[in-house]
């Protein structure tokens, strides 16, 4: 398991967050990495273990028009 953090801020909110985080279980399935959420200062923090899944999750959050940044 790498120890680098591949992270992004979002700042959503009730389903919008819900659909995240769908999504972002189905995106670590699918690569077959772990994935979690923490609070950040503003927003909520999404990371995985793999670089290419948090791309996929940055594509999906601009596909549903929900702005993330990486953390």
């Amino acid at each position: 398991m790498s120890k680098e953090r591949n992270c992004l801020i979002v700042r959503a909110a009730g389903r919008q967050l819900d659909l995240l985080r769908g999504e972002a279980s189905r995106i670590a399935k699918g690569s077959n990495v772990d994935w979690w959420i923490d609070q950040a200062e503003v927003g909520t923090r999404f990371c995985f273990e793999d670089v290419k899944a948090k791309e996929s999750f940055a594509l999906a959050c601009d596909n549903f028009g929900i702005p993330c940044q990486d953390a």
